[in-house]
């Protein structure tokens, strides 16, 4: 099986090559406004001229927003538009333009309908100081030797650890190298195409229904059991106390004032620098805590159902925004996505409107309310006491333990939503019945 990886380390550049990296990117970001620059002229010159009643075949002929297009203009402007051209990498510039065409694509997708999602915006020009540095290398020099990463006009930079092997015994075909500034640091991200080998999980046959939280990370569910709780580490709660402690420190310096010039202190650059060391620290920290969890359930499990939440629409609660965020659940389905897929299991995206913690697992009733503050489903009908959250996974395992051999309720999907008692559906994907990696099942089944 042939699959693209990434393999993603941290560089230690001498500060001649960190000045070249953060040039590159500046490149980059040059090419990128000089398009958007032209493109933008143009639309706006082709909609004044219609508001003096010219005809359309009258109008400034409009240009192609191709990535060939705009390279092809790019080359015979370079020398006017950026005389410092031959200093760097021309994958530098096309890496910029590549950017502008994806983007305008977007854009022109979302109006007409082609791109489904939320709305895009017409794209932005990009800011020295607020855009994210990275450029992204796709021919020329790109290798990896020991401890080091060689990269187009840059060349060989000392990587902060050793490499993987498949890297260096070439194994496998480096497709792209990006280059990308995060938390300080460089990064280096190499796309590979490789060859690996057909994996099956530890449990072919097992399920297991995952229900996301704030007070417990997630409850597994297995059927008929679910297993232990995994706490919610909060590592952005732990370090709340130090970092308000941080950030009065960083508010008594004197700091940058771009309105008035003024220079930031070197007692307010120490300061900051402290108060991003803390902030970096708990990103990396939630991170490593995701991958183990999301790690260990594609390993061990066939079949993986998890919730479609609406992580946007629960950030806009105030009182919870900050948990749901050092929760990181958007993070969770997309690592289980890819790597249930490496493993040869598949995950299966229970619908929205799913109401997992308002049914009975043990008599299928479902509550007309359940408020967030009852931690403990109740349920009248039969009786049962359970934790809440271990009631709600113990219903995704269900929805798919049932769905093998089961007929639809509606074949349009139609019904969004709560369902009658015994009733459960799951997200219906364009051209699929519902959105998993693996074998369709049906939209909505009975238990």
């Amino acid at each position: 099986m042939v699959t693209l990886r990434a393999y993603k380390y941290a560089l230690n550049p001498t500060p001649r090559q960190a000045r070249y990296l953060d040039g590159h990117c500046g490149a980059a970001r040059k090419a990128f406004n000089w398009g958007l620059g032209r493109v933008k002229a143009v639309l706006d010159q082709r909609a004044a001229e219609a508001t003096y009643g010219i005809p359309a075949e009258m109008l400034t002929p409009a240009i192609s927003w191709s990535m060939y297009s705009l390279r092809k203009t790019w080359n015979q402007a370079k020398v006017t538009v950026a005389p410092w051209w031959a200093e760097y990498s021309k994958e530098t510039f096309a890496s910029g333009l590549n950017q502008l065409a994806t983007a305008l694509k977007n854009w022109r997708d979302s109006r007409t309908g082609k791109r489904a999602g939320r709305v895009m915006g017409f794209p932005r020009f990009k800011s020295k100081r607020k855009t994210v540095k990275s450029c992204r290398f796709t021919t020329g020099g790109i290798r990896c030797e020991e401890r080091y990463a060689v990269l187009p006009r840059i060349g060989r930079v000392r990587l902060h650890e050793a490499p993987a092997s498949e890297l260096l015994d070439g194994t496998v075909r480096i497709m792209a190298a990006t280059i990308r500034l995060e938390r300080g640091r460089w990064f280096v991200s190499f796309t590979v195409e490789q060859h690996t080998p057909a994996r099956t999980p530890k449990r072919p046959d097992a399920v297991a229904g995952v229900d996301l939280g704030i007070k417990s990370l997630a409850v597994l569910a297995e059927p008929g059991r679910a297993l232990a709780p995994i706490p919610n580490p909060k590592y952005l709660d732990a370090s709340l106390r130090k970092l308000g402690k941080l950030s009065r420190r960083v508010s008594r310096r004197v700091g940058p004032d771009r309105h008035t010039g003024q220079v930031p202190s070197n007692r307010w650059k120490r300061a900051n620098a402290q108060r991003n060391r803390v902030h970096h620290r708990i990103a990396y920290q939630r991170a490593d805590a995701l991958h183990k969890l999301t790690t260990r359930v594609a390993h061990e499990y066939g079949t993986v159902v998890v919730e479609d939440l609406n992580v946007a629409g629960m950030l806009k609660n105030r009182r919870l925004a900050r948990r749901i965020g050092d929760a990181g659940f958007g993070e969770i389905r997309r690592q289980l996505a890819y790597k249930t897929e490496w493993n040869g299991g598949r995950l299966v995206v229970a619908d929205r409107w799913f109401p997992s913690s308002k049914t009975c697992s043990g008599c299928g009733v479902v509550k007309a309310k359940l408020l967030l503050s009852e931690r403990v489903y109740r349920c009248e009908s039969c009786g049962l006491v359970m934790d809440r959250d271990e009631n709600a996974a113990r219903n995704l395992v269900a929805l798919v333990v049932a769905a093998s051999g089961a007929e639809t309720l509606n074949g349009r999907g139609a019904d969004q939503k709560t369902r009658p008692a015994g009733q459960v559906a799951m997200k219906r994907q364009p051209g699929s019945p519902v959105h998993e990696t693996g074998t369709a099942l049906p939209e909505a089944v009975s238990v």
